[in-house]
């Protein structure tokens, strides 16, 4: 790396080619530019004409330093010039990048990424190693190395690295360091997290034991994440957090379906002394439902997620009651202890069996209901079917009915008349606890407190299944609660009141903790907390799902959390849901960061710059598109020089100005307009001669007419054009020629397309027509009436009704029809008849026998064929018109009469000397 004043060349060693220059200015000096060349015009403008400047001997002194500053400019391209930035990385010996790449790097990694690279392109000019090592525990199955490399070779690990959904492991990656064998000369780039972990302290210190320390840190005020909200809170909330409480700061919360539908979209502010946030997400209980995530807008995060599982969602609830709310003695109510533990995380619905079961509803209460009819007991089996649950208490009616004898089919298992009182025939001496749950109940993991006791219950009839179905036991063994699957429902009778009748559980935090497990399961989740949950959806590093991926394990079951505790989040166990699509538990990130903070101070020694900080300027694009647009000008300039450039230019030597050749070029360039058809103007014919003398072209009338003008001038485009590919006649684009003031003389042969509208000539039109036929130019009348209806009466077609009006004032010659050894036949090609887009007719020449004129050839062709239509073709080459009857075999004969037509017009009789009999001969025998 070379530096020059503010210039850095990356590749110095591309300078050496400058030494060049020298020889390549003899070399442009001693070659001198290529002779221009001049398109003589017809013999009549040669008269008067004056070179006005010689073409130079040698190159002029201007384009060769043109050519010698394009010469330059690739030169200091190759080189790489750029101006730093300021922000480049201290020089030095090898380069230890540590990149944070943990769950809050996301919200700005693609700027992290780009840094890294800049930094790898610093080290490839400086020649320096890189050694890169990332902080995040690696996804299973990947191990992390601290290996010196080529900086080249570290571009595809760079473009594949992807934030983590967890935080880092300081420690590990300070250890894997230490273990590297680095030297003393190295230095040390640390892209830094803006979250703080445990141990970023003393990681700094380590990383600057090794040599000097960059920090480069992220812009801004931190990450946002979303912490637990409260499920049984009246409203859904997003619980925010930030690591700081520096300042206002405006956020935004989205409650997005599983859908993808945005449901709501929630804004509110930190206060600039606070770093928790709570905002409401107000939506009815159907949409709220619906929630599957929550996220903080333009986060991008894995903790800026929040995923959403049953534990969220509000269930409708129906309360039955067999008598009615006591609403002077409310804690004597059946319901009232249920209203109240259901309220907060339930929508709580009242009413008669009937009308609950009108309305969507995940579970039915039954709280010692009794007088439930036959169909009422129907509608509650179908409700079991489908999924719901059925939740009955026991009471006086429950114990004084008929259940032993099976008249109650709507109990998990059959009961015994009657009650277990406290003091009574079946009592015991003291009320009983409940005993923990199993890890097979929908209950495992909900501690019991000692003080919930049970005085009086329903006691259930020993059965060989009566251990399967019991939930819930007193510490006696006798079940407390038992159910029953039905269907895809759940039908669960608890063994005691809902009120404190018989027990103190309604007073407790355990029955609110065993009323939600229960209704949990009218959605099929139960088996969240009875079984291991695979991995189903995770979320990546930018907090968006995917499916599972290779490595990860199961989450624990609930009661393996209860004994074990949660698994932290990691490689093993991402964020994301768990389970399968039925029954799904989630795994957020937010929760664990518990009072996570931004990170502070700087290692002893170290530099810090912002990860935002300005790019190396470079030039090495800049100078190659001004080498480029040299080059540009230099090839116009030397087109012009050598008279390669269309229109009138007056090119000089030494002494004309580039600027001015350019503009010049660019004026009368093909496409500019100028120089694609002459401007006929009244009184400018000379500008229409010296246009069409330049070069040999062929000519049409024009008849007032653009559509038949468009054809005529599309017909001989397309002759001229196949005359070009299969002949040395290369004609130039055809003109259309006003007979009333163009001159005729320069065109060899005259395309005229009659119409009924075209007007009467003038003397001074029949004059130049004349006078252009008796000097050997030929007119191709095309009448193109050959498959007109004929009217009675009239003689031919309208256009040679029309042709014979015009050509009253002519001289014409006399006419007979071509005969079959004409010159035409074999002017070119071999041809027995002379079609264009209709066959048949006759075509009319003049009479041999009678020739008036000395040219010996025949100054009028007459025919209705439309030879232009079958000529013509759009700008794609494609024919415009159909040829009728023969196709494209009649079409490409129409091509050789035109160019049978053009060379006649071109070289007279020539075919038709005896000299050439023999050949003609040769060829019609092959």
């Amino acid at each position: 790396m070379l530096t020059l004043g503010p210039l850095v060349f990356a590749v110095p060693w591309a300078l050496a080619a400058l030494a060049v220059l020298p020889v390549l200015w003899w070399l442009l000096r001693v070659i001198p530019p290529a002779p221009q060349r001049i398109s003589f015009p017809a013999i009549r403008l040669l008269e008067g004409l004056r070179p006005e400047e010689d073409t130079p001997h040698s190159t002029p002194w201007w384009l060769l330093l043109l050519r010698l500053l394009i010469a330059t400019l690739v030169i200091l391209a190759i080189a790489r010039p750029l101006i730093p930035s300021g922000t480049a990385i201290p020089p030095g010996g090898p380069i230890l990048l540590v990149v944070d790449d943990g769950w809050s790097a996301a919200r700005d990694f693609e700027a992290r990424r780009d840094r890294v690279l800049r930094i790898l392109d610093q080290a490839e000019r400086e020649n320096r190693p890189v050694a890169l090592v990332t902080t995040a525990d690696p996804m299973p199955g990947q191990r992390r190395d601290v290996d010196l490399s080529p900086p080249s070779a570290l571009r595809s690990t760079i473009g594949a690295l992807q934030p983590k959904p967890w935080g880092r492991d300081l420690d590990a990656v300070a250890e894997l360091i230490d273990g590297a064998g680095l030297d003393a000369t190295t230095t040390v780039v640390w892209l830094r997290e803006s979250i703080a972990a445990a141990d970023s302290d003393a990681f700094g210190d380590r990383l600057a034991s090794i040599g000097p320390v960059v920090v480069i840190d992220g812009t801004g005020g931190g990450p946002v994440w979303i912490n637990d909200p409260d499920p049984a809170a009246l409203t859904l909330t997003a619980e925010l957090r930030r690591g700081t409480t520096v300042g206002d700061r405006p956020v935004a919360v989205r409650a997005i379906a599983e859908d993808g539908r945005v449901l709501t979209r929630q804004t509110a502010a930190f206060e600039a002394d606070s770093d928790r946030l709570t905002v409401e997400i107000d939506l009815p209980t159907e949409l709220r439902n619906d929630v599957a995530r929550l996220e903080v807008e333009e986060e991008d995060t894995a903790a800026s997620v929040f995923l959403m599982d049953e534990r969220y969602k509000r269930r409708p609830v129906g309360l039955v009651s067999a008598r009615d709310f006591e609403g002077s003695q409310p804690l004597l109510d059946e319901l009232y202890y249920l209203d109240r533990a259901l309220d907060p995380f339930t929508e709580v619905r009242r009413g008669t069996i009937d009308d609950l079961l009108e309305r969507d509803l995940a579970v039915v209460v039954l709280a010692d209901a009794g007088g439930i009819t036959f169909e009422q007991r129907q509608k509650l089996e179908t409700f079991l079917q489908d999924g719901g649950v059925v939740l009955r208490f026991a009471g006086e009616r429950l114990a004084a009915s008929d259940a032993d004898g099976g008249g109650d089919t709507l109990l998990p298992v059959r009961v015994r008349r009657g009650d277990r009182t406290l003091g009574g025939a079946l009592s015991w001496s003291r009320p009983e606890p409940l005993a923990p749950f199993d890890s097979t109940s929908p209950f495992a993991g909900i501690a019991v407190p000692d003080d919930v006791t049970v005085s009086r219950q329903v006691l259930a009839e020993p059965s060989i299944d009566l251990g399967d179905k019991t939930w819930a036991r007193l510490v006696d063994g006798t079940p407390l609660v038992t159910a029953e699957r039905r269907g895809d429902g759940w039908l669960v009778l608890v063994h005691t009141t809902a009120n404190a009748d018989w027990s103190n559980l309604p007073l407790s935090g355990l029955f609110v903790a065993m009323l939600r497990r229960i209704v949990a399961l009218s959605q099929g989740v139960g088996g969240t907390s009875e079984r291991a949950m695979p991995p189903y959806a995770l979320l990546d590093g930018f907090g968006t799902l995917g499916g599972p991926v290779t490595g990860t394990e199961a989450l624990p079951s609930a009661a393996t959390r209860a004994e074990l505790g949660m698994p932290a989040i990691g490689p093993r166990h991402p964020p994301g849901f768990y389970g399968d699509e039925n029954a799904r538990e989630a795994l957020n990130l937010g929760p664990s960061l518990g009072d996570a903070v931004l990170v502070a101070g700087v290692p002893t020694g170290a530099v810090t710059q912002a990860l935002e900080a300005g790019r190396d300027t470079e030039l090495q694009g800049w100078m190659l598109a001004v080498a480029l647009l040299l080059a540009i000008l230099d090839t116009l300039i030397g087109l012009a020089l050598r008279g390669l450039l269309p229109g009138r230019m007056i090119v000089g030597g030494a002494g004309r100005g580039a600027a001015v050749l350019v503009l010049a070029s660019l004026v009368l360039a093909p496409g500019s307009g100028l120089a694609q058809q002459p401007q006929r103007q009244p009184g400018d014919p000379e500008a229409f001669a010296l246009a069409a003398a330049s070069e040999m072209r062929l000519g049409y009338v024009l008849t007032g007419d653009t559509w038949i003008d468009g054809i005529s001038h599309d017909g001989l485009t397309g002759l001229s054009d196949e005359l070009t590919r299969r002949t040395a006649v290369e004609p130039a684009a055809p003109f259309g020629v006003d007979v009333e003031r163009d001159e005729l003389a320069f065109f060899p042969l005259l395309y005229w397309p009659i119409t009924r509208e075209q007007p009467e000539l003038s003397g001074e039109a029949v004059v130049r027509v004349n006078q252009y036929m008796r000097n050997g130019g030929i007119i191709i009348f095309d009448t193109r009436d050959q498959y007109e209806v004929a009217v009675p009466g009239a003689a031919g077609g309208s256009g040679l009704r029309r042709l014979v009006q015009l050509s009253q004032a002519l001289d014409i010659p006399p006419l007979a029809p071509a005969s079959p050894d004409h010159v035409l036949t074999r002017a070119f090609y071999l041809l027995d008849e002379f079609p264009g887009r209709y066959v048949g007719g006759t075509v009319w020449l003049e009479d041999e026998r009678v020739r008036s004129s000395d040219t010996e050839v025949s100054p009028v062709l007459v025919g209705s064929h439309d030879w232009a239509g079958a000529w013509a073709r759009d700008a794609a080459g494609r024919p415009r018109f159909p040829v009728v009857p023969g196709g494209e075999l009649q079409r490409e004969m129409a091509t050789r009469f035109g160019i049978n037509l053009v060379m006649y017009a071109l070289t007279g009789n020539y075919k038709a000397d005896q000299v050439h009999v023999p050949s003609i001969l040769e060829r019609l025998g092959q």
